[in-house]
């Protein structure tokens, strides 16, 4: 008896479903992505093996570095409410006036480094211009004009209005910054009873054990 041939198809699979869902996670990671802010003053810190993580509320950030070839200290804390807030206490201390304008649009700069009669004119310039050499020569550490005690201290008194929590504080020195600088701002951390704060450093890898 002749045998009976099957007449074979080509096998096809419908791919529309899955383009689909391919580009609807491509949709959702675009849209929730957060882009890395330029810092305003680049920091090489330290390299460590250390991999705690620094919260991401209720932290004030001191970064020491040069800005235009000389010493500067940048100051930034965790919290658009946090930061408005501070800045209300720092202008009553200082006799000075910020529009509302002028207090949202200083909630969304995570650092900054200018005495504070510039900051206006911070505030002012164009987020992308703030971050030119020159533009921000750091915040006075002076014994005669010690404004970042006051801004360390404004913050702290904030963020427990709003978030009626302690605030902590992290160093972030160069790896090439000299020692005294960075003495320097534990000295003031210490003088307001700050005795515990994180130093941000540079993760590297382990070193290899040999057998």
């Amino acid at each position: 008896m002749a045998k009976i041939k099957m007449s074979k198809n080509a096998a096809s699979i419908d791919m529309t479903a899955m383009c689909d869902v391919a580009f609807l996670l491509l949709t959702f990671f675009i849209l929730t992505a957060t882009a890395k802010v330029p810092e305003p003053m680049p920091v090489d810190t330290p390299a460590s093996t250390v991999q705690t993580k620094l919260p991401d509320t209720d932290l004030a950030t001191l970064s020491i570095g040069k800005s235009d070839g000389k010493n500067a200290v940048f100051f930034g804390v965790k919290g658009k409410q946090v930061r408005e807030k501070t800045l209300d206490l720092m202008a009553q201390k200082y006799g000075m006036t910020f529009t509302d304008k002028e207090k949202y649009e200083f909630s969304l700069i995570d650092e900054f480094g200018v005495p504070i009669e510039s900051l206006k004119s911070l505030i002012a310039i164009k987020s992308a211009d703030r971050n030119k050499a020159g533009v921000q020569p750091g915040i006075p550490i002076d014994s005669l004009n010690n404004q970042l005690k006051d801004w360390i201290y404004t913050a702290r008194q904030a963020n427990i209005e709003v978030a009626d929590k302690e605030l902590e504080f992290a160093i972030k020195g160069d790896s090439k910054e000299e020692y005294p600088q960075i003495k320097k701002i534990m000295d003031i951390l210490q003088d307001q009873k700050i005795n515990s704060f994180s130093l941000v450093t540079g993760l590297r890898a382990k070193p290899k054990t040999t057998k």
